[in-house]
């Protein structure tokens, strides 16, 4: 069975990050949606609180699971007994840092490859981070991100007594 891993902080996840699970869907037999911890941010949401909202959004795509890792990535392909790791690349920015991923964890491990995806161009300008700014800030999400995630802003946002209007 070709296992593919597509991992990320998913804080929260967005319709470019769908794209690209559905995509590797279609070329994988098994897809897991893997929620990590990235030292460099500070989530928003918790891990069980970010995988929920990533069950939520890929319940309807058979072949796709989620988990969460907390463990060096290659080691973790290899404990789910996957082959691939899946990036997604918005821009020509985002190449930089994968790249130089990409050859760290070739060193680590040269049995697990990376591939790089690209999503839709309409996606290609989503990111977590200005979801979130654009939510604390009362603007409209529903577009970049799926209904659940949206009342999950709100209520998160909420909680902290933003207003939102």
């Amino acid at each position: 069975m070709r296992t593919a891993v597509y991992p990320g902080s998913f804080d929260p996840i967005t319709n470019g990050h769908l794209d690209v699970i559905k995509r590797a869907a279609r070329l994988f037999d098994h897809v897991i949606v893997a929620v990590a911890i990235n030292e460099s941010k500070i989530p928003l949401f918790t891990m069980g609180e970010r995988k929920e909202l990533a069950v939520k959004a890929v319940q309807h795509i058979p072949n796709v699971e989620v988990d969460t890792f907390t463990t060096l990535l290659v080691n973790y392909v290899v404990a789910k007994g996957g082959q691939t790791v899946i990036r997604g690349l918005r821009a020509v920015s985002d190449f930089e840092f994968e790249f130089q991923l990409a050859l760290l964890n070739r060193k680590l491990n040269e049995d697990v490859e990376m591939i790089f995806m690209m999503p839709k161009e309409s996606y290609t300008f989503i990111s977590s981070r200005i979801i979130k700014e654009i939510s604390m800030l009362g603007g409209d999400v529903s577009s970049f991100v799926p209904p659940h995630v949206v009342q999950a802003l709100r209520d998160k946002f909420a909680s902290r007594g933003l207003k939102q209007d």
